[in-house]
């Protein structure tokens, strides 16, 4: 059972069943003690009981000792008892039933003995209409009502079912005292978590603690430690980006100095080729700066997304022909191998330069005298998605940095390094765009050499 709901769900009801059973097992035993003591042979016993104790308060304290003793007996017993007057009147002024007034008037022309003890033995008169004699005259009979126990009334004695209740409701306390330690534990951790995440310590994980709970709370332990993990790594990743930033701004402006210092070195005479140095210097600092600002604007979220359905077949054809155009500068080319005609909803500007960002990286990496390979068609494993592959055809890249291109400043050593250009943000930058658009990017060597590179997109 790893549902949280059926835990709750379960655990109270349980623990109102095992009240409800005590409860019903404590009126359903009291009333057949009842009703076995009505049936057994001598139940004039209890009976007479309560008739000496009436005649003996009746004699002491007159009427209004007797009204009090009634009171206090009904308050105690599920039976109802009532005292007739010769009127067949309550002397509690209770409503008589009248089954019992029926009775009372089939013994209401026998004589008045003057004690109890005179016609105990007498079987003219039925034990419950036997009369108790008080002062000033007056007689009642004591008639006890069997067939008016009933549930409600035996639930208002406490009396009778109150060790019972005790029972069920420790029982039930204790279930629920468990249910909720069970329920609070992990949501307290949960809390010591968050604060000590607030106050910096990106390393602490929650699901260890939980042991082997597999319900909602088990569940959100592991979301809160994969917020935890990508909190850690963003921000790890913001911490290489400044210093790596730092890095990549340094080595431009450190040659444009250079070129100041050997500009103002000549005097009057500026040298044409340390002004063309200073310009290129000047244009890889404007163009870092700009992916730079790219970079941030699609991290931060805050990129402005035209949604418009594009045509894909038309998008790629247009960056394949661009990009044969540089390709042929370049002993290589760029050609198009499938292409279904499928929609997507997004911005195509946006898009549009993702694509072309991998495709160029492509050509740069791909062996003379090869052509990087383009081909858009349905994603076969989920339907509602599709798959533009990338594929050159250069040295590849190692296992470990599959997932590591699309970080940013990340180069990879050997074929893909600062030599061949750029400066690490091109695949960054195109994943961000991507993922503005909902869909994914991979990479991946292939078996005959070269690297695919694999963007996959919802479409319309």
């Amino acid at each position: 059972m790893h549902s949280l709901f059926l835990k709750i769900f379960l655990s109270f009801w349980i623990a109102l069943i095992v009240f409800s059973g005590l409860s019903l097992w404590a009126t359903s035993h009291y009333l057949d003690t009842v009703r076995s003591e009505e049936v057994s042979t001598r139940p004039w016993q209890r009976l007479m009981l309560y008739l000496h104790e009436a005649q003996t308060i009746a004699n002491d304290t007159g009427e209004e000792g007797l009204r009090q003793w009634l009171t206090q007996l009904d308050e105690r017993e599920a039976i109802p008892f009532y005292l007739l007057d010769n009127r067949g009147h309550d002397l509690l002024r209770r409503s008589v039933p009248t089954r019992i007034q029926s009775l009372f008037q089939t013994v209401s022309h026998l004589p008045h003995p003057r004690t109890i003890n005179e016609r105990e033995n007498d079987q003219e008169y039925p034990l419950h209409h036997r009369p108790i004699v008080i002062v000033q005259g007056h007689y009642y009979r004591l008639v006890p009502d069997y067939l008016s126990v009933t549930l409600g009334r035996v639930l208002k004695r406490p009396r009778l079912i109150g060790v019972p209740l005790i029972i069920a409701a420790l029982v039930s306390g204790l279930v629920c005292l468990i249910l909720a330690r069970y329920l609070s534990l992990p949501i307290l951790r949960l809390q010591h978590a968050s604060r000590r995440l607030a106050a910096g310590d990106l390393s602490l994980r929650v699901a260890p603690t939980m042991g082997k709970r597999k319900d909602e709370i088990a569940q959100l332990a592991l979301d809160f430690d994969h917020m935890a993990e990508q909190l850690e790594r963003l921000i790890n990743s913001h911490k290489q980006l400044l210093r790596d930033a730092s890095h990549e701004l340094r080595s431009p402006l450190a040659r444009l100095q250079v070129a100041m210092g050997l500009v103002r070195q000549r005097g009057d005479r500026p040298n044409a080729a340390d002004i063309d140095r200073m310009e290129r210097e000047t244009e890889r600092l404007n163009d870092l700066v700009g992916q730079l600002l790219s970079l941030s604007r699609l991290e931060a979220g805050i990129f402005a997304v035209d949604r418009e359905p594009i045509d894909m077949a038309d998008l790629i054809r247009t960056i394949a022909d661009d990009a044969a155009f540089e390709a042929h500068a370049m002993q290589r080319d760029v050609v198009v191998t499938q292409l279904h005609p499928l929609k997507i909803i997004g911005d195509s500007i946006l898009l549009h330069s993702a694509i072309e960002n991998v495709v160029r990286n492509a050509i740069r990496y791909t062996a003379p005298g090869t052509a990087v390979e383009l081909s858009f068609e349905p994603t076969t494993q989920r339907p509602g998605w599709a798959t533009l592959r990338i594929r050159d055809h250069g040295p590849g890249i190692p296992a470990t940095m599959l997932t590591r291109i699309f970080e940013p400043f990340v180069r990879v050593s050997e074929a893909r390094d600062r030599p061949s250009g750029g400066y690490g943000l091109g695949l960054a930058i195109a994943q961000r765009a991507v993922r503005l658009h909902g869909g994914e990017m991979q990479a991946r060597n292939e078996t005959e050499g070269g690297l695919s590179i694999l963007i996959h997109l919802p479409t319309s």
